[in-house]
């Protein structure tokens, strides 16, 4: 009850200072009655409402242990430890004081329920007993007592002689009918009522007060609109106020005939303040709800530890991995367990799996092509692609449904397709064949015999001794007082390091440098559509562009080469180490719209090779559009890793994931080899 109290007079304090403060100083008398109405059964509705929002909190580990427990042991414990019961009988006592107050409040709240249905039904017995006259859809009563009108439900109450010698001005009546018309009156029984249940709460009475105002500024505005004749009516009402007293639960004309009623007849509200104020009180409703009836629930959730079988027990994850490298050998040189060893993967603990094998390749999942959709390809002109391949429907009729082990479909919108492809869906077909060879098999097994990893410090790293050892293609270092390892090296040939961290091959004379960032990595997945990663879509597009390249005119060095995470400013560092001829930062997009699509650059007028780096983004578009990946176009953007790249510096988005036919290209080995083949292409020339 007192949380209800609380809660509810809050509510009423908020909502009635938002509306003495902000609404009732303005001409908007309509949506404050609703208002007033509203916020009192709002008020008297949120203590009961809760939405309950689970937290979930860890708490202290529970260890558990997989030793048998020893029944004769815990006989020994209890028998040291006895439990000693004492019964101790309490005479309670009885609190007469709620029932006292309880009695109290009963008693007065039917006093004023009495008072209440007695002034109303003496109302109603008053319209009855009298003689009455209609006036369009109200009822005039006629009343032997010098009264102003007054109104109650569709009952106007006047003098007698008033009426008989026409002594009511038109502008009274008007304003009673207003009452009549708009049902002031239920508003008024309302308020009365819960006055009566909550006579001891002093806002009720001043809800009462704002109500019936609001009632006679809503009545003198129709008046004013009416007759418009303000002076006139200000000293009508002024003369009628005089003398006469108000009638409970009617709506009075003489009711706070004040400066503040009177000055609301000449003031006007624009739109806007009004639109503005009326919106301002949806914050109010949020915050009271917010505070109210939002509950956080804070539920444990204790981590179960069991030394014995958390770190033994493979998981789902550690079943793929082993199936991926079944069968192959792993060399290791780690440098900060003084570690070298060459072993089987089948005989690493599962420790040493996760540690040093935390790549999981992902699975390719087939899809039938419907048979109604395959029939349709082959007697209507559709966009369809197989492998990559634009076909008509002469060459699909070669094909066998069956011949086929995935297919997707996109809808084009109209500003987006071309004279060549007008249709509004396209299709994209892979055949068995394509499918198991280029991609189905990477996802099952490890391509190699061997896969060798060298984790070292920096200073190890750049000696003869490491490399002749484990002829590594791929070494990481960590950092002294750091944790975890933090940076990948790659390409170990002829006993020297090709590194990401600097020159430390001397460049042939001639010779240009590429550097190829492959965007995020490790924790940083990039975007996400079903089960493809931004990163290591990009991470294999990278890795094709090196294999690529056999020209010694042209070197690759790639910032990472395998799923591990970089910083931004660690990237910046070795690029500008490097110092070479351009950087190219690999990416995808993806959108909301899943019919944006196709390639874009962007590039950076804060790099001092803007020019440079404005003209290689512009070939490296026309180089990668086709009839896989529209062409789009360079924009201007700050971000870090072009910005800050001492060198021609281009971040290149080559399609969406979130459009079917792109992430069909850009996630299949043919269009991840041909994306490969044309960046290559544009430094060959």
């Amino acid at each position: 009850m007192i949380d209800f109290l609380l809660k509810s007079a809050i509510s009423l304090i908020v909502f009635l200072g938002f509306y003495y403060l902000i609404l009732e100083r303005e001409k908007i008398h309509k949506f404050n009655r609703f208002y007033l109405l509203i916020s009192i059964l709002i008020s008297l509705i949120i203590p009961f409402v809760t939405f309950e929002f689970i937290e979930f909190v860890e708490t202290a580990p529970v260890i558990q242990y997989d030793e048998p427990i020893n029944i004769e042991k815990a006989k020994v414990v209890l028998n040291q430890n006895p439990t000693i019961e004492k019964v101790i009988i309490v005479q309670e006592s009885i609190n007469y004081l709620p029932y006292v107050f309880w009695s109290i409040y009963v008693l007065i709240s039917f006093i004023f329920l009495f008072r209440f249905g007695k002034n109303y039904f003496k109302l109603i017995v008053k319209s009855k007993i009298n003689p009455s006259v209609k006036y369009k859809n109200a009822n005039l009563i006629l009343l032997h007592e010098k009264i102003l009108p007054h109104t109650f439900l569709n009952f106007i109450f006047v003098n007698s002689e008033d009426f008989k010698n026409k002594n009511i001005e038109d502008e009274l009546f008007a304003h009673e009918m207003v009452h009549v018309n708009q049902k002031h009156t239920l508003d008024i029984l309302f308020i009365e009522f819960l006055k009566a249940l909550f006579w001891f709460h002093p806002l009720f009475y001043l809800y009462k007060k704002a109500i019936q105002l609001n009632h006679e500024f809503l009545a003198d505005e129709e008046i004013v609109n009416t007759y418009n004749n303000v002076p006139y009516y200000q000293n009508l009402l002024l003369h009628k106020s005089n003398g006469n007293t108000t009638i409970y639960l009617a709506s009075n004309l003489n009711y706070l005939i004040t400066k503040k009623r009177l000055l609301m007849m000449t003031k006007n509200t624009s739109k806007k303040i009004a639109l503005l104020k009326k919106v301002a009180a949806i914050p109010i409703l949020a915050g009271l709800i917010y505070f109210f009836c939002i509950e956080i629930i804070a539920q444990e959730k204790p981590k179960v530890l069991n030394l014995d079988t958390e770190k033994t027990i493979p998981t789902d994850k550690d079943k793929i991995r082993d199936a991926y490298y079944s069968g192959v050998y792993v060399k290791i040189c780690d440098e900060k367990t003084n570690r070298k060893s060459v072993t089987l993967y089948e005989k690493l603990s599962l420790e040493d799996k996760r540690k040093y094998l935390d790549y999981i390749p992902e699975i390719m999942i087939e899809k039938e092509i419907p048979a109604p959709l395959f029939e349709k390809m082959k007697t209507k002109d559709l966009a369809v692609w197989i492998n990559g391949n634009v076909k008509t429907k002469e060459e699909i009729k070669k094909y066998k449904r069956t011949d086929f082990s995935y297919y997707s479909c996109s809808f084009i919108h109209k500003n987006a397709r071309s004279k060549r492809f007008p249709q509004s869906y396209q299709y994209t077909l892979f055949t068995k064949e394509y499918f198991n060879e280029n991609l189905k098999k990477s996802h099952t097994h490890f391509s190699g015999d061997t896969i060798k990893i060298v984790l070292a410090s920096y200073k190890t790293a750049m000696k003869d001794e490491t490399a002749k050892y484990i002829k590594a293609d791929t070494l990481v270092w960590f950092t002294e007082g750091k944790e975890d390892y933090n940076l990948f090296i790659n390409d170990i040939k002829n006993k020297k390091i090709d590194n990401v961290t600097g020159n430390f091959q001397a460049k042939k004379p001639g010779q240009k440098v590429i550097v190829i960032d492959a965007g995020h990595g490790g924790k940083d997945l990039g975007a996400k559509i079903d089960e493809e990663l931004e990163s290591k879509i990009v991470e294999s597009i990278a890795k094709k562009i090196k294999a690529l390249n056999g020209s010694e005119d042209l070197k690759i060095i790639l910032l990472r080469e395998d799923d591990n995470f970089v910083s931004l400013s660690d990237r910046v560092n070795k690029i500008n180490q490097i110092k070479p001829d351009i950087l190219i930062s690999l990416h995808l997009n993806a959108s909301k719209n899943p019919n944006e699509k196709g390639v874009n650059a962007f590039i950076s007028s804060q790099n001092g090779f803007y020019d440079k780096s404005l003209e290689k983004a512009n070939q490296l578009i026309e180089n990668l559009s086709n009839n896989n990946l529209a062409k789009g176009g360079v924009k201007d953007a700050n971000l870090y890793i072009i910005k800050n790249s001492k060198c021609p510096a281009v971040l290149l988005e080559v399609g969406y994931l979130s459009n079917e036919n792109d992430k069909a290209y850009i996630t299949s080995e043919s269009g991840k080899d041909e994306i490969a083949k044309n960046i290559l292409a544009l430094f060959r020339e």
